[in-house]
């Protein structure tokens, strides 16, 4: 990842979050699978890192030690038993589907599609439930451990993360993402949220095959 980059990053790691090292007000075991599949990647030593990298399909992962925000999401998704990187790219390839088209792509690729921002929101907009972004409190009650929560950052880049079951003074939860390595932190109105989905959401559309990931 190019230095300026890198430096941009660790400077918006630390702008407007508290960690997960602060007392919670409402502190219990995870009972959501996704939620304990993005808590298993705080201990792996992850650091961000941007760089395209060819993996296998199906369930193919990047190495653990190496990720982007979106990679949180993945891997807690499989813990789960989903596979993002199956299910995005089949949407992709169904007709009317209207996922961004990056100029750096000659077609539809397996190793990266599922790993953008943009292309996780659509999918999610699309077979997941599309969930109030407000932050007040008639709309508290509508953020539930495993949520996905989009931000534009103050850079204008896309960010991504998982809403955890931990709780700060006001009720707000706290998010595990990573922007510069794994953390669970309270940050969820430290940028401008611009997504907020549950998957798979009730009755989620039969059309949408859900895929187990290796051993799931």
């Amino acid at each position: 990842m190019p230095a300026s980059v890198f430096l941009l990053v660790s400077a918006l790691a630390s702008a407007g979050c508290r960690h997960r090292s602060l007392p919670p007000i409402h502190p219990k075991k995870p009972s959501n699978a996704i939620v304990q599949g993005a808590r298993d990647q705080l201990s792996w030593g992850t650091h961000y890192y941007s760089a395209y990298i060819k993996i296998p399909y199906p369930g193919g992962d990047v190495p653990r030690n190496k990720g982007v925000c979106t990679d949180v999401v993945i891997r807690a998704f499989r813990h789960a038993g989903y596979d993002l990187q199956v299910l995005v790219h089949e949407d992709i390839l169904r007709p009317g589907s209207r996922y961004p088209v990056y100029r750096s792509s000659k077609g539809p690729d397996t190793s990266i599609d599922h790993r953008r921002c943009p292309n996780l929101r659509r999918f999610f907009q699309r077979h997941g439930k599309d969930l109030p972004t407000g932050v007040g409190k008639n709309d508290l009650a509508t953020w539930k451990p495993g949520d996905i929560v989009f931000w534009k950052l103050n850079g204008g880049l896309d960010h991504v993360g998982i809403v955890s079951d931990v709780k700060n003074a006001d009720g707000i939860p706290y998010v595990i993402h990573n922007i510069s390595t794994p953390a669970e932190e309270d940050c969820l109105t430290a940028w401008r949220i611009v997504g907020h989905f549950r998957y798979p959401a009730q009755g989620i559309d039969a059309a949408v095959e859900v895929h187990r990931a290796p051993g799931g």
